[in-house]
């Protein structure tokens, strides 16, 4: 009986060794990003909702309206979703704090701060804040006919030698082609178009991190066939020159601006967008704005960026699987070595008593 144990219990450790080294395997090449997996949308609202219970206390709303208030320039989407966080939680500003506000807001509504604003913006899309963008840009910016204009311009400036804009291009060519490049994928082409749309405003006005520019400029390089680009008649001409494989991160941050754009509409999803330091965190952030819808803008001003990110995620089962293994493994150690302590134990007391 002694042997068939201590056999058992060989065969289980070994295979508990062979399990965390799998595992730990895995988790070491996947670092860090295995060891976390995103929530179901469900339970990503309740994560969202108990880390707004702790966190967006009476003390902490006043502090985050004045520091937005104190900003240059201030940020109005921010501030309304703050109030809205506040009002959800009965929440009534002090008088000082509340007078202030609707001071400053007249201040920066008011028709010459308005026309000052949209006239800069225009002149200049890196001026423009997120309310003027709509106004005085997006009737082409968030059109079809900005993505017409940014692969002939882009496709010009290629046939002649001239510098070429890569982001406007491979955000311009998934704007037109969304339909040819999507279907294969089964994804969706209008959310497709919207969210390339966001992307180029967003471009644009100097907002996307160099994350998210990055995979962008490889998709522009080696997602196109740039030398028959200037051949260029349709959206199917566009779609037969496009390498999906290679645009993949183009259509994915586009897909997820697409998520984000349905969910908040225009002004917020460029704010929300230009928070995303990766294709990974865009993708969380649209998951995010999928699961609580307008109220994501509030829960991200008051919660930070870690924070509401953070909601989204949960332990992976790979780290379950390592913990398992390595529980199982230590038990299975534990069982021999009490085993052998045992024998030892038996054979000393028979030689003492001899």
């Amino acid at each position: 009986m002694r042997r068939a144990a201590r056999a058992v219990l060989t065969v289980l450790l070994l295979a508990s060794l062979g399990l965390t080294l799998s595992i730990g395997w895995k988790i070491a090449t996947g670092w860090p990003g295995v060891l976390l997996a995103e929530r179901a949308q469900d339970r990503v609202a309740a994560s969202i909702d108990r880390a707004l219970a702790r966190h967006a206390t009476p003390a902490a709303l006043d502090a985050r309206l004045a520091g937005l208030l104190d900003a240059e320039p201030r940020n109005w989407i921010a501030i309304e979703a703050v109030e809205k966080v506040a009002a959800g939680r009965g929440h009534a500003f002090p008088e000082p704090l509340a007078a202030r506000r609707a001071t400053l807001h007249a201040q920066d509504t008011g028709l010459l701060a308005t026309s000052a604003a949209c006239f800069a913006c225009m002149w200049d899309p890196e001026e423009c804040d997120f309310s003027a963008i709509l106004i005085c840009r997006a009737p082409v910016d968030l059109t079809p006919i900005g993505d017409i204009a940014g692969v002939i311009r882009e496709g010009g400036n290629y046939a002649l030698g001239r510098e070429v804009d890569e982001i406007d291009l491979v955000l311009s060519v998934v704007g037109l082609a969304a339909v040819a490049l999507v279907a294969p994928t089964g994804g969706n082409s209008a959310m497709v178009k919207a969210g390339a749309g966001m992307g180029k405003t967003a471009w644009r006005m100097g907002r996307l991190s160099e994350g998210l520019t990055t995979p962008l400029r490889r998709a522009a390089r080696e997602g196109v066939d740039w030398a028959r680009l200037p051949t260029v008649r349709s959206a199917d001409d566009l779609g037969a020159l496009a390498r999906p494989a290679v645009l993949q991160p183009a259509l994915d941050l586009a897909s997820d601006a697409g998520r984000i754009h349905q969910a908040l509409g225009a002004r917020r999803s460029l704010y929300l967008l230009s928070h995303a330091d990766s294709g990974v965190e865009a993708r969380r952030l649209a998951n995010a704005t999928e699961a609580i819808g307008a109220r994501s803008m509030g829960a991200f001003e008051v919660l930070g960026k870690s924070r509401f990110l953070r909601a989204t995620l949960r332990w992976s089962d790979e780290l379950w699987q390592a913990l398992a293994g390595l529980a199982g493994m230590l038990a299975a150690l534990a069982g021999l070595v009490w085993n052998l302590l045992g024998n030892a134990g038996l054979r000393l007391l028979r030689h003492v008593a001899r």
